[in-house]
């Protein structure tokens, strides 16, 4: 099956992110305005200039980089303690996904033209934005930490944080990972795998891993596991529910490609949505286990 017979499923994610973010960004924009005002001009300055960033750098098309900016806003609105300080938010894990995929995509990008798996020059879109941040921002948000509270979800006392933010910086973490895990793989990798049979195929193709990439990908994971336990004040078993969730999605994702995608049924932007949503549901699972 062609990818473009698949573009649908990149409209879905972004249908199923972008307007739920916007809302979200919005709605707190409005109430630390009256509230806090120096609480949304962090939040909003802060998100605006990464977007431009981003897209300065082309590592984004303008339209990917607002929606990178809409989505950093909302994190970063959900993340909020008292007393504030904009890097004790969930800015920090975003940036260290956003620096992640920007360095590997770089990494010999010659190699990956010439096979034909360098990502376009332009930067990425915003449905692959979408499906790599929008699940994070999805169960952060006010709506679903409400609904954690209203059904007897506590923060476990070694966590230091709530639940739904746990499995949000496990689904940024599976975010780069993965990204990190197919550029290094394609360069460093070799000859990779495909996960469900174990028999070599050529670099890129879905599904397929490699000890290189696999490696690089839980490096990443940990690095933002790290950097996200540290700026949201969590304890070990945060980063470590958080980065087991990442290294699950990873290979989790793997599968897909090997299975769904390979066959045609689901397209990239799809599996990385669903591979984040594995991610984040992983942590929750064992966060109500430990709890």
């Amino acid at each position: 099956m062609k990818p473009q017979k698949l573009a649908w499923q990149s409209k879905l994610v972004l249908l199923l992110v972008l307007p739920a973010a916007a809302t979200d960004a919005m709605l707190k924009t409005e109430r630390w305005t009256l509230q806090q005002p120096g609480v949304a001009v962090w939040a909003l300055g802060l998100s605006i200039l990464l977007g431009l960033v981003t897209w300065y750098l082309r590592a984004a098309t303008p339209v990917a980089a607002a929606t990178g900016a809409i989505i950093t806003a909302s994190l970063m609105y959900s993340t909020v303690y008292f007393p504030y300080e904009p890097w004790h938010t969930a800015l920090i894990p975003v940036l260290a996904v956003s620096l992640l995929a920007f360095a590997a995509t770089r990494i010999g990008r010659d190699t990956k033209e010439r096979m034909g798996a360098a990502e376009l020059r332009e930067g990425r879109s915003a449905a692959q934005v979408a499906a790599n941040l929008g699940v994070a921002a999805l169960v952060s948000s006010e709506f679903a930490q409400s609904w954690c509270a209203d059904n007897g979800w506590v923060a476990h006392a070694s966590l230091a944080a709530p639940p739904l933010l746990v499995a949000g910086l496990a689904a940024l973490a599976e975010a780069a990972a993965d990204t990190v895990s197919s550029e290094i793989g394609q360069v460093w990798g070799g000859r990779p795998r495909m996960v469900t049979t174990l028999r070599t195929v050529d670099p890129g193709v879905d599904g397929a891993v490699s000890a290189a990439g696999t490696l690089a990908g839980a490096l990443a994971a940990t690095i933002v596991a790290s950097v996200g336990t540290m700026a949201l004040s969590g304890g070990r078993t945060m980063f470590a529910v958080s980065w087991a969730g990442a290294v699950f999605g990873l290979f989790f994702d793997s599968l897909l490609g090997a299975t769904l995608e390979l066959r045609g049924w689901l397209n990239n932007d799809a599996v990385n949505f669903l591979s984040t949503a594995a991610a984040a549901g992983f942590a929750m699972g064992v966060i109500g286990w430990i709890g």
